[in-house]
């Protein structure tokens, strides 16, 4: 299993950017998918995470209702719509895959994990 996260970059508060999450060696819609973060300083959190059919999306209180979570089983990609954006929001974000399962939010729960793409929010 691989995934290869991207699409972080710098952006001013108040914009949005769309994270992309490419996996392969792997049979896509097996999978439950998720997002993580680490932000300087601070250890890995929850993000969202979303089922292997598209349904039951979950999210972290603090980014409800300004992120989206999305796959496309035809291209093997997840993918995180974040709208909104704050300067607590800064943080490396990391794509994660299980087999199976429902959303969770225990990192204990994801077995296969991404490089991680680098998000900074300036103020």
């Amino acid at each position: 299993v691989q995934l290869q996260a991207s699409g972080g970059g710098l952006v001013q508060a108040a914009g949005s950017l769309r994270l992309s999450c490419a996996a392969s060696g792997m049979t896509f819609s097996r999978y439950t998918m998720g997002w993580f973060r680490q932000a300087p300083g601070k250890e890995r959190e929850f993000v969202s995470a979303i089922s292997r059919s598209g349904g039951h999306p979950s999210y972290a209180d603090s980014v409800k209702g300004r992120f989206t979570i999305s796959r496309d089983s035809a291209k093997t990609t997840l993918f995180l719509q974040m709208n909104n954006l704050k300067p607590e929001d800064t943080a490396v974000y990391y794509c994660a895959a299980r087999n199976g399962g429902l959303p969770d939010s225990r990192q204990s729960a994801w077995a296969y994990w991404g490089q991680g793409t680098l998000v900074t929010v300036s103020s």
